[in-house]
Protein backbone atom coordinates (compact mmCIF):
# COMPACT_ATOMS: atom_id res chain seq x y z
CA UNK A 1 0.00 0.00 0.00
CA UNK A 2 1.27 3.49 -0.72
CA UNK A 3 -0.06 6.00 1.70
CA UNK A 4 1.06 9.86 1.41
CA UNK A 5 1.30 11.81 4.49
CA UNK A 6 0.22 15.68 4.61
CA UNK A 7 0.85 17.75 8.09
CA UNK A 8 2.68 20.63 8.97
CA UNK A 9 3.70 19.26 12.38
CA UNK A 10 6.69 17.82 10.63
CA UNK A 11 7.51 16.18 14.05
CA UNK A 12 4.26 14.29 14.08
CA UNK A 13 4.54 13.67 9.85
CA UNK A 14 7.47 12.17 10.28
CA UNK A 15 6.83 9.97 13.26
CA UNK A 16 3.61 8.68 11.35
CA UNK A 17 5.36 8.01 8.12
CA UNK A 18 7.60 5.80 10.36
CA UNK A 19 5.04 3.77 11.83
CA UNK A 20 3.62 3.55 8.71
CA UNK A 21 6.08 1.97 7.34
CA UNK A 22 7.27 -0.13 10.10
CA UNK A 23 3.81 -1.64 9.18
CA UNK A 24 5.09 -1.93 5.51
CA UNK A 25 3.74 0.93 3.58
CA UNK A 26 5.33 2.77 1.25
CA UNK A 27 5.44 6.46 2.71
CA UNK A 28 5.57 9.97 1.49
CA UNK A 29 5.80 13.12 3.40
CA UNK A 30 4.66 16.28 2.42
CA UNK A 31 4.68 19.54 5.16
CA UNK A 32 2.37 21.70 2.67
CA UNK A 33 -0.75 21.44 1.51
CA UNK A 34 0.94 23.07 -2.06
CA UNK A 35 3.41 19.86 -1.98
CA UNK A 36 1.26 17.30 -1.12
CA UNK A 37 -1.13 18.61 -4.58
CA UNK A 38 1.31 17.87 -6.44
CA UNK A 39 2.73 14.59 -5.22
CA UNK A 40 -1.38 13.64 -5.50
CA UNK A 41 -1.39 14.69 -9.13
CA UNK A 42 1.68 12.65 -10.09
CA UNK A 43 1.51 9.48 -7.62
CA UNK A 44 -0.79 6.81 -7.47
CA UNK A 45 -1.76 6.70 -4.01
CA UNK A 46 -4.04 4.65 -1.90
CA UNK A 47 -4.82 6.64 1.12
CA UNK A 48 -3.52 10.11 1.88
CA UNK A 49 -3.57 11.04 5.48
CA UNK A 50 -4.42 14.82 4.88
CA UNK A 51 -4.08 17.76 7.74
CA UNK A 52 -6.42 19.79 7.23
CA UNK A 53 -4.67 23.18 8.44
CA UNK A 54 -1.63 22.96 5.55
CA UNK A 55 0.03 26.05 5.02
CA UNK A 56 0.39 26.97 1.39
CA UNK A 57 -2.49 25.21 0.24
CA UNK A 58 -5.82 24.40 2.53
CA UNK A 59 -6.48 20.77 3.24
CA UNK A 60 -10.19 21.16 2.18
CA UNK A 61 -9.05 22.40 -1.57
CA UNK A 62 -6.34 19.52 -1.46
CA UNK A 63 -9.43 17.30 -0.86
CA UNK A 64 -11.06 19.12 -3.21
CA UNK A 65 -9.23 19.06 -5.83
CA UNK A 66 -8.28 15.17 -5.44
CA UNK A 67 -12.18 14.76 -6.01
CA UNK A 68 -11.60 17.33 -9.19
CA UNK A 69 -9.17 14.81 -10.54
CA UNK A 70 -11.27 11.92 -10.09
CA UNK A 71 -8.44 10.42 -8.48
CA UNK A 72 -9.15 7.21 -6.51
CA UNK A 73 -6.93 8.20 -3.18
CA UNK A 74 -8.90 7.57 -0.41
CA UNK A 75 -8.75 10.30 1.92
CA UNK A 76 -8.22 10.67 6.23
CA UNK A 77 -8.69 13.60 7.38
CA UNK A 78 -6.87 14.89 10.48
CA UNK A 79 -7.97 18.18 12.44
CA UNK A 80 -8.15 19.71 15.73
CA UNK A 81 -11.86 20.57 15.00
CA UNK A 82 -14.04 18.24 16.15
CA UNK A 83 -17.55 20.10 15.79
CA UNK A 84 -20.36 18.02 13.65
CA UNK A 85 -20.32 20.80 11.07
CA UNK A 86 -16.43 20.85 10.67
CA UNK A 87 -16.83 17.06 9.98
CA UNK A 88 -19.84 17.44 7.52
CA UNK A 89 -17.83 19.80 5.51
CA UNK A 90 -14.56 17.93 4.83
CA UNK A 91 -16.89 14.54 3.99
CA UNK A 92 -18.48 16.91 1.63
CA UNK A 93 -15.01 18.03 -0.12
CA UNK A 94 -13.93 14.13 -0.70
CA UNK A 95 -12.67 12.91 2.74
CA UNK A 96 -13.56 9.38 3.13
CA UNK A 97 -13.24 9.14 7.37
CA UNK A 98 -12.05 11.64 9.87
CA UNK A 99 -9.62 11.68 12.60
CA UNK A 100 -9.44 14.08 15.53
CA UNK A 101 -6.33 15.02 16.62
CA UNK A 102 -5.15 14.02 18.89
CA UNK A 103 -5.23 10.52 17.89
CA UNK A 104 -4.68 6.94 19.28
CA UNK A 105 -1.17 5.35 16.66
CA UNK A 106 -3.25 1.82 16.33
CA UNK A 107 -6.26 3.75 15.44
CA UNK A 108 -4.88 5.78 12.78
CA UNK A 109 -3.17 2.38 11.15
CA UNK A 110 -6.35 0.75 11.36
CA UNK A 111 -7.98 3.24 9.36
CA UNK A 112 -5.69 3.69 6.92
CA UNK A 113 -5.94 -0.63 5.95
CA UNK A 114 -9.64 -0.21 6.72
CA UNK A 115 -9.51 2.40 3.65
CA UNK A 116 -7.03 1.18 1.71
CA UNK A 117 -9.14 -2.13 1.76
CA UNK A 118 -11.61 0.15 -0.01
CA UNK A 119 -9.65 0.47 -3.46
CA UNK A 120 -11.37 -0.18 -6.76
CA UNK A 121 -11.97 -3.33 -7.11
CA UNK A 122 -11.93 -3.95 -2.85
CA UNK A 123 -8.97 -5.83 -1.38
CA UNK A 124 -9.57 -8.14 1.03
CA UNK A 125 -7.83 -8.39 4.30
CA UNK A 126 -6.39 -12.04 3.13
CA UNK A 127 -5.12 -12.52 -0.20
CA UNK A 128 -4.57 -16.52 -1.78
CA UNK A 129 -3.98 -17.75 -4.94
CA UNK A 130 -1.98 -20.77 -5.67
CA UNK A 131 -0.89 -21.56 -2.14
CA UNK A 132 0.24 -18.25 -1.57
CA UNK A 133 -1.20 -16.49 1.26
CA UNK A 134 -0.84 -12.49 2.40
CA UNK A 135 -2.51 -11.75 5.58
CA UNK A 136 -1.84 -7.71 4.95
CA UNK A 137 -3.25 -6.97 8.58
CA UNK A 138 -1.11 -9.40 10.44
CA UNK A 139 1.95 -8.66 7.94
CA UNK A 140 2.87 -12.75 7.11
CA UNK A 141 3.05 -14.58 4.27
CA UNK A 142 2.53 -17.92 3.61
CA UNK A 143 2.68 -21.03 1.06
CA UNK A 144 1.40 -24.18 1.93
CA UNK A 145 1.12 -23.19 5.31
CA UNK A 146 4.54 -23.15 5.39
CA UNK A 147 5.24 -19.18 7.13
CA UNK A 148 7.74 -17.16 4.70
CA UNK A 149 10.52 -14.85 6.68
CA UNK A 150 10.31 -12.10 4.57
CA UNK A 151 11.18 -8.18 4.18
CA UNK A 152 8.59 -5.52 4.25
CA UNK A 153 9.61 -5.20 0.24
CA UNK A 154 9.48 -8.65 -0.12
CA UNK A 155 6.36 -8.73 1.01
CA UNK A 156 4.73 -6.00 -0.25
CA UNK A 157 5.89 -6.75 -4.08
CA UNK A 158 4.20 -10.62 -3.43
CA UNK A 159 0.92 -8.93 -1.79
CA UNK A 160 0.96 -6.66 -5.36
CA UNK A 161 1.51 -9.64 -7.28
CA UNK A 162 -1.39 -11.37 -5.61
CA UNK A 163 -3.83 -8.12 -5.90
CA UNK A 164 -2.64 -8.38 -9.76
CA UNK A 165 -4.65 -12.08 -9.82
CA UNK A 166 -2.84 -13.17 -12.31
CA UNK A 167 -2.39 -9.94 -14.78
CA UNK A 168 1.62 -8.98 -15.56
CA UNK A 169 2.60 -6.65 -13.18
CA UNK A 170 5.05 -3.94 -14.59
CA UNK A 171 8.75 -2.96 -12.73
CA UNK A 172 6.83 0.95 -12.91
CA UNK A 173 4.07 0.06 -11.14
CA UNK A 174 6.10 -2.24 -7.92
CA UNK A 175 7.86 0.32 -7.88
CA UNK A 176 4.91 2.74 -7.53
CA UNK A 177 2.97 0.53 -5.20
CA UNK A 178 6.43 -0.77 -2.46
CA UNK A 179 8.54 2.18 -2.61
CA UNK A 180 8.77 5.28 -1.95
CA UNK A 181 9.22 9.15 -3.86
CA UNK A 182 12.40 9.77 -3.61
CA UNK A 183 13.52 5.91 -4.72
CA UNK A 184 15.57 6.23 -8.14
CA UNK A 185 12.61 5.09 -11.44
CA UNK A 186 16.27 3.20 -12.87
CA UNK A 187 17.19 0.98 -10.04
CA UNK A 188 17.32 -2.73 -9.82
CA UNK A 189 15.72 -3.01 -6.75
CA UNK A 190 12.50 -4.42 -8.08
CA UNK A 191 15.00 -7.11 -10.06
CA UNK A 192 16.70 -7.71 -7.29
CA UNK A 193 13.72 -7.89 -4.69
CA UNK A 194 11.51 -10.46 -7.01
CA UNK A 195 15.19 -12.55 -7.25
CA UNK A 196 15.15 -12.93 -3.25
CA UNK A 197 11.41 -13.32 -3.05
CA UNK A 198 11.43 -16.37 -5.40
CA UNK A 199 14.51 -18.01 -3.79
CA UNK A 200 12.55 -17.73 -0.42
CA UNK A 201 9.18 -19.03 -2.25
CA UNK A 202 10.84 -21.68 -3.48
CA UNK A 203 10.17 -24.60 -5.96
CA UNK A 204 8.18 -25.04 -8.13
CA UNK A 205 8.92 -21.03 -8.82
CA UNK A 206 5.30 -19.29 -8.54
CA UNK A 207 6.48 -15.93 -10.57
CA UNK A 208 6.34 -15.90 -14.01
CA UNK A 209 8.51 -13.10 -15.59
CA UNK A 210 7.19 -11.96 -19.25
CA UNK A 211 9.98 -10.32 -20.89
CA UNK A 212 9.83 -6.21 -21.28
CA UNK A 213 6.31 -6.65 -19.76
CA UNK A 214 6.64 -7.22 -15.77
CA UNK A 215 6.21 -10.30 -13.54
CA UNK A 216 2.69 -12.30 -12.96
CA UNK A 217 1.58 -15.08 -10.32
Amino acid sequence: MRVLVADDETSLADLVARGLVRQGMAVDVAYRGDEADELLAVNDYDVVVLDRDLPGLHGDEVARRAAARGALTRILMLTAATTLADRVHGLELGADDYLAKPFEYPELVARVRALGRRSVPPVPPVLERGGLLVDSNRRIATRDGRPLDLTAKELGVLEVLLRGDGRIVSSEELLEKVWDVNTDPFTAAVRVTVSKLRRKLGAPDPIRTVPGRGYAL
